[in-house]
């Protein structure tokens, strides 16, 4: 079983596999009345902490750093004001750790260690989780108590207020991957007001089992295929197109595979229970809708649903803020918050540019399909377009240096792209709904 042996070689699937019996009991332990609210909190804080030191090493003070200070501006702070500050926090540390990777890789020409990359990813979720919370905060969704009281006991009667932040922050289910949890989804399963029923959640893990042991199977498909290939650099015309196609969907396959585990390990310590409705229709609990995301023809469609919980917390942080242009200030963002490497900047502005392209295509197309044939085919070639187009962004994001995106732009894939850049500058722009 090859696929087994890289979920034990890979450090962040060991470790979420690990983290799995620690959910299971704590979902256990919370539908027992003598598990109190504060012992839960306290058991999401300490299991995250151990986690933390257990995976990164002396490497988790980086992240034990800014958790510490989100939650002294959240406590000090008045609501109208705590989302700037936090946001400003997270992201100047999580640049300044994300220097010292390019350090490691661009000036010292070393690979830097797991541990490392495995901080900076923590960070990154991290950050998702301060500046949600900091804008549930400032619009009123969730009250932190203040610094209000002088008695003796006020130290702790502040502990108490921040316990529930502390562990929201470092909760061990999300802390190196997962869907976006809002406090609220968070606070109301510990609090006891979501419960879990033991046979739904059997069959919801069972089924994700299933797909993530479906998904391994076609990664050793694939992998076996792309063995034989000398990938782009020895590649030829037509070969380089199949050769892009077939390493991005290996690495759809890999990240659709971690998402359901981290939905798995989510679900297993029970907080992807269904809500009441108003709230479950603003959330997600999955990243990973793989029939959306593998059929639509749509590049704006795939934009929305790939990491689907980080896409709405962009659209939130940045897209519904920004005065002026706000899909481009969004996906540049992305960039800053993946760290700024050559190919992951030249990636996310194609998306963008892609994305705008897309609009202008649909909205000139739409005026032509009035008969099913052409819709026919109208759909077959935007979804082949939209496939190997994600294809090529995908494949200079994960790239990363000069020298590989250099290599991805002299092969014949650029045509794709290149093309939907020619008609966004000749199709006008319409009016479109911005998402």
């Amino acid at each position: 079983m090859y696929w087994l042996q890289l979920f034990f070689l890979h450090p962040v699937l060991f470790y979420q596999g690990v983290t799995f019996p620690f959910a299971l009991l704590f979902n256990y332990l919370c539908n027992l009345d003598s598990f109190s609210i504060g012992a839960r909190y306290l058991f999401l804080l300490v299991g995250g902490g151990i986690l933390a030191m257990a995976a990164l090493g002396s490497l988790a003070g980086l992240v034990f750093i800014p958790v510490v200070g989100a939650v002294i501006l959240i406590s000090s702070l008045s609501p109208q004001e705590v989302d700037k500050p936090v946001f400003f926090l997270q992201m100047s540390w999580q640049t300044l750790c994300h220097l010292g990777l390019h350090y490691t890789e661009y000036y010292l020409q070393e690979t830097p260690s797991s541990r490392f990359c495995m901080t900076l990813s923590a960070l990154m979720l991290l950050t998702q989780r301060a500046t949600s919370l900091s804008l549930d905060i400032c619009e009123g969704k969730v009250e932190m108590v203040q610094r209000n009281t002088r008695s003796r006991r006020s130290w702790w009667a502040r502990l108490c207020a921040v316990l529930p932040c502390f562990s929201y922050l470092l909760f061990f289910p999300a802390l190196l991957g997962g869907p976006l949890c809002s406090f609220q989804r968070f606070q109301a399963f510990v609090q006891g007001s979501i419960r879990v029923g033991w046979v739904h959640c059997f069959w919801a893990l069972a089924w994700r089992g299933v797909q993530i042991l479906g998904l391994e199977c076609l990664k050793v498909v694939l992998r076996e295929a792309l063995s034989a290939c000398e990938g782009l650099a020895g590649c030829q015309q037509v070969q380089c197109i199949l050769v892009m196609w077939s390493t991005a969907s290996l690495l759809k396959l890999t990240y659709y595979s971690h998402w359901l585990l981290d939905e798995c390990l989510l679900r297993a310590a029970g907080f992807t229970a269904d809500l009441d409705q108003s709230l479950a229709e603003k959330e997600s609990v999955s990243d990973a809708d793989i029939w959306i995301l593998e059929t639509t023809h749509r590049i704006s469609l795939f934009a929305r649903k790939w990491n689907h919980s980080t896409a709405q917390w962009l659209r939130r942080l940045i897209f519904q803020s920004s005065r002026a242009w706000p899909l481009w200030q969004t996906f540049t963002f992305s960039a800053w918050w993946h760290g700024l490497h050559p190919g992951q900047v030249f990636g996310f502005l194609c998306w963008a540019l892609m994305v705008e392209a897309d609009y202008r295509i649909h909205a000139f197309a739409h005026l032509f399909m009035r008969y099913w044939p052409i819709r026919l085919l109208y759909r077959s070639v935007t979804w082949l377009y939209t496939q190997l187009i994600i294809a090529y962004i995908m494949l200079a994001v994960e790239g990363r240096s000069l020298s590989s995106l250099w290599l991805l732009w002299n092969s014949y894939c650029s045509i794709f792209p290149m093309t939907y850049c020619i008609l966004f500058f000749l199709l006008p722009k319409r009016k479109h709904k911005g998402n």
